[in-house]
Formats: structure tokens, C-alpha cells, sequence
């Protein structure tokens, strides 16, 4: 029954006589569906209208292009503070955390030992002084002596001899007392550095020990203005720069002070600036990248050793074609801005985006300067590749302020 077609299944009497009710009726209403269907199509692509929507081409401009990377701030300086002298904590000077000046006092040793061995070389001095009169006087008596041949060269010789001893006595005397000074002097701990402290690592009585490998450790001090932002670029964008450098459109950041610009993690506007400072002289060969540093003003002592922040680094300047961040569209992981054809037919082009510029966004591959993008209608359902739309001419405005 499959074989013969629909109609003279209907209209053929003897079929029908063998044919279930049923299976007519079903036959019947199928035909009426398709009919109706068709129908119903055909009407409501002859009634579809022609969607409008405005179109221009690309803003061409050239502006300056800037490079986004991740990194972390650096203090500039971190020291271990460390004993130079080994005794017992007197006296703690600082409050954990706090901000300190170089040569500030932070721990005092015991000076009690230190003072008595300057003291004892001071009498050391003295001792060394008697004896260095005492063998000048024998030179000097010796002198006419040996002249008169009362005393001989040998003996004269002798005692110049015994007097330089003395001399070399008192010298070693003095350099001992320099020494026990010294060790005085360092029993007072100083910040050898401006910045913030850290918490002390020994309390007041504890037994430290200094002047060795095994030194102990007090606290530590990170300097905090200014300070440094460390990044990591690609290999490609190394190569970049090295052959814009090359070519003169951007001087090398090794060679001159390119300016940077830094947003934290809960920032969204680009107020923290700086200059490049650094940039390595390899790169790292498991991933491939090199790292770079800049260096910012921190004088209210906001940005802390850690913290995370993106960095834009000055990349020169390019001429680039500009497009509103409403006439792209995204399809999975792509981003597609809609173009119309000479025959005004929409064309889905995707493109490689950019920062913002002007208030728009900067497309850096994928479009042309002549294409035709879709600024307005993009949201009409009616508006999609491969369909006519009835194009009018619009232009893309700049924002006032970059």
C-alpha cells in the first residue's frame, strides 16, 4: 500500500473496499496538515519584512597601544636583621608592624661584658703608652753613649729595637680598644633600613648569638616606597618588542624608562603609574617567558610586598580600526562582529579585540577599513548570517577622553 501514491489510494473504490477506515481518516489528515503547513510558510515568507539596520565602517586611528600583564609587588629592599655580637636581649625598642627609619633602635644585648672590654683595653693603651716612654728614654741615653763608644752599636741597636716592640704594643693595643668599641657599639641593634618591621622573632632575656654562620634571626624589614611591580611577558611579546626597538616605533625598556600603568584587584580605573626599570637577560626556558620589573611611587605606603595587580606596559603606537563594544557579539569562544556585503547580505566576520580606546574597542585583526558593520538592529532576531537586511548609513562616534 506504500508503494501507490496517496491520491489514488484515496479515489480508488476497489483500494478502498479493502482499506480500514482508519488508516483513510489518518491518510485524510495528513494531507490537510501539509497542505496547511505550506501554506502557512509560503504566506509568512512573502509577509516577512526586510529587517533595517544601520551600518559604518570602522573608526581608522592611531593610538597608543598598551600591554596587559599579571604580576605581583616586590619591596625593593628586605633584610634579615641579625646580631652582630651574641648576649642576652635587654631591651626591645619597636612594636611589631610598625613603621621605622633607618638607624632606629630596635634590640639592645646586654653591654655590661662589652663595656668591661673596652675598658680593659683602654688600660691596655695605658700600659703600651708606659712602655713606649720608657724605651725612648733608654734610646735617647744610649744616643751620646754609643758616640763616646761608652756603649756599643749593638746594644744601642738593641734598645731601638725594644722600642719599636713597644710601638708595635701600642698599636695592637689601640686596634684591640677599636675592636671592643666596636662590639659596644653594636649591641645596640639598628634598622639598617627604612620600612616596615616585622614581628620580633626573640623575646626580652633570650640568649642570641651573632658574629657567626649561625647568627640569629630578629626580624626582618621590607622597604615600602618606592616599590617594585614583578611581571612576566610571553616570548612573543619579547620578540615584539625587540623588533619594534629595531625598527625605531618603540625604544627598547631596557635602553629607556618606559612609562606603566597598574590597577589592583578591586580597581577598575588605571590611577597607579610607573616606569620599567628591568628587564632580564634571559629568558626562562620551561615557560617561556621573561621577566620584566617597574618601579612605582608608594609614598602613602598603600601597595604592600605581595599584593596582586595587573599591569598595562606602553607597546608604542599602531594605527588600529575601532568598532563599539555593541556591535560584537560572541558565538562559544570567538567574537564575531556582523558586516553587510554589496549585496546586503549579513556576513558574521570573527575578530581579534583589543583594549578600549576613545570609549571604543580596538579590533586588532579580522575586520578591514572599508567593511560595513552592523551598529545598530544586531538584536533582531531577523538579523543573522545569511539573511537580507535593508542596510542604512550610520557613523561611530569617539568618546571626548581616552
Amino acid at each position: 500500500m506504500s508503494e501507490l501514491p496517496m491520491a489514488k489510494l484515496i479515489t480508488d473504490p476497489a483500494r478502498m473496499h479493502h482499506t480500514k477506515p482508519s488508516s483513510i481518516l489518518k491518510c485524510l489528515h495528513y494531507v490537510a496538515l501539509t497542505t496547511t503547513l505550506f501554506v502557512f510558510c509560503s504566506t509568512a515568507n512573502a509577509q516577512r519584512p526586510v529587517p533595517p539596520v544601520t551600518v559604518a565602517e570602522p573608526v581608522s586611528k592611531r593610538i597608543t597601544q598598551w600591554d596587559e600583564f599579571s604580576g605581583r609587588f616586590e619591596a625593593i629592599e628586605n633584610v634579615e636583621v641579625r646580631p652582630r655580637v651574641s648576649g642576652f636581649i635587654d631591651k626591645i625598642h619597636f612594636e611589631d608592624g610598625q613603621i621605622i627609619n633607618a638607624g632606629a633602635p630596635l634590640f639592645t644585648i646586654d653591654p655590661r661584658p662589652f663595656e668591661i672590654a673596652v675598658a680593659s683595653a683602654e688600660a691596655e693603651i695605658a700600659r703600651a703608652n708606659a712602655q713606649v716612654k720608657l724605651q725612648e728614654n733608654e734610646v735617647d741615653r744610649a744616643r751620646p753613649l754609643v758616640k763616646t763608644r761608652v756603649l756599643s752599636q749593638r746594644d744601642f741597636e738593641q734598645r731601638r729595637a725594644n722600642l719599636a716592640i713597644a710601638q708595635a704594643q701600642l698599636q695592637s693595643a689601640k686596634a684591640t680598644l677599636r675592636s671592643a668599641e666596636l662590639d659596644l657599639e653594636w649591641t645596640v641593634v639598628q634598622a639598617p633600613i627604612s620600612g616596615r618591621i616585622s614581628d620580633k622573632q626573640v623575646n626580652k632575656g633570650a640568649l642570641v648569638t651573632g658574629g657567626s654562620v649561625n647568627t640569629t634571626l630578629l626580624t626582618t624589614i621590607v622597604s615600602l616606597d618606592p616599590i617594585h611591580f614583578i611581571f612576566e611577558g610571553s616570548e612573543s611579546d619579547y620578540l615584539r618588542y625587540l623588533r619594534a626597538s629595531k625598527a625605531g616605533s618603540r625604544p627598547s625598556s631596557r635602553d629607556v624608562d618606559n612609562p606603566v600603568r597598574i590597577k589592583l584587584a578591586d580597581e577598575t580605573k588605571w590611577i597607579r603609574t610607573g616606569k620599567m626599570d628591568f628587564v632580564d637577560n634571559r629568558l626562562d626556558a620551561r615557560s617561556g617567558t621573561i621577566r620584566g620589573r617597574a618601579i612605582v611611587d608608594n609614598k602613602d605606603h598603600f601597595l604592600t610586598p605581595g599584593l596582586f595587580g595587573r599591569l598595562q606596559l606602553f607597546g608604542g603606537e599602531i594605527d588600529a580600526l575601532l568598532v563599539p563594544d555593541s556591535a560584537i557579539v560572541s558565538d562559544q569562544t570567538r567574537k564575531i562582529v556582523m558586516t553587510v556585503n554589496e549585496k546586503n547580505v549579513v556576513v558574521p566576520k570573527p575578530v581579534v579585540l583589543g583594549e578600549l580606546a576613545f570609549g571604543l574597542r580596538v579590533v586588532k585583526s579580522g575586520l578591514k577599513k572599508t567593511d560595513q558593520i552592523i551598529i545598530k538592529g544586531i538584536a533582531n532576531p531577523f538579523v543573522r548570517p545569511g539573511v537580507t537586511v535593508k542596510p542604512e548609513s550610520g557613523a561611530i562616534e569617539l568618546a571626548q577622553k581616552k
